[in-house]
């Protein structure tokens, strides 16, 4: 299966073009632009989904699929 994340051109979240930057989000497998990931940051539960994230990363598990949105 191809990687689609370099070849999305709109956020998975809000639609708009991800010309201005893109990331994985830490809660599932959506590819988010900059406002989407600022947005999720301020999150009371990113802290988790991020340890989460680093956790599964440390076992080896580089195909995480968050914790769920």
């Amino acid at each position: 299966m191809k990687d689609e994340f370099f070849t999305k051109t709109v956020c998975d979240r809000c639609g708009k073009p991800l010309a201005g930057g893109r990331t994985m989000s830490f809660f599932n497998t959506d590819t988010i632009c900059m406002e989407c990931a600022e947005a999720e940051r301020k999150r009371p539960d990113y802290g988790a989904a991020h340890a989460a994230e680093v956790a599964a990363v440390r076992r080896g598990d580089w195909n995480f699929k968050g914790v769920g949105l």
